[in-house]
């Protein structure tokens, strides 16, 4: 026989939610999804997003700007893979616009050239050339989420 998960009521599902929320920022995507798997109907959902929101434990734009700064500063994503990240988290234009301000311009070339510099110097090995090394840095820093224009001009730089 199956058993259903007991139904939380909305006071009790917002309070799980405010936990939930004050532990880490979250997205409104996240926090809906949650709420309907403690098995709110989609009035109560709606109801509680808006609550939640006025008491500010959601803030889209907060989560955007601490998400950006997060997966750069520790992952080293490049803007690409950042925006695609919080647009599959259904974050809006806006709020991905604002976070992507808040990536410092210098701090963004010196981890792309750091991180180009690291790559070019790891490929070695035997048929190794100059077309090796520029396609293989090229590829890393690509899958990393930094835009195409930009590793150009590191490459050249490297290549010098």
């Amino acid at each position: 026989m199956l058993q259903r998960k007991q139904q939380l009521t909305k006071e009790q599902a917002l309070q799980k939610l405010r936990h939930y929320c004050a532990y880490q920022e979250r997205c409104h995507a996240e926090a809906k999804e949650k709420l309907y798997s403690f098995g709110l109907r989609k009035q109560m959902v709606e109801e509680s997003l808006a609550q939640l929101i006025e008491e500010d434990y959601l803030n889209e734009e907060r989560f955007a700007i601490q998400f950006a700064g997060g997966k750069f500063r520790m992952k080293q994503w490049g803007r690409v893979k950042i925006i695609h990240a919080l647009k599959q988290k259904q974050v809006s234009t806006y709020c991905i616009n604002r976070a992507m301000k808040e990536i410092d311009a210098a701090d963004y070339e010196k981890t792309l050239h750091k991180l180009a510099e690291q790559k070019w110097k790891s490929v070695t090995g035997q048929g190794v050339n100059l077309f090796v090394k520029m396609a293989k840095t090229t590829d890393f820093l690509l899958q990393k989420g930094y835009e195409p224009e930009l590793i150009k001009q590191v490459i050249a730089r490297l290549k010098e």
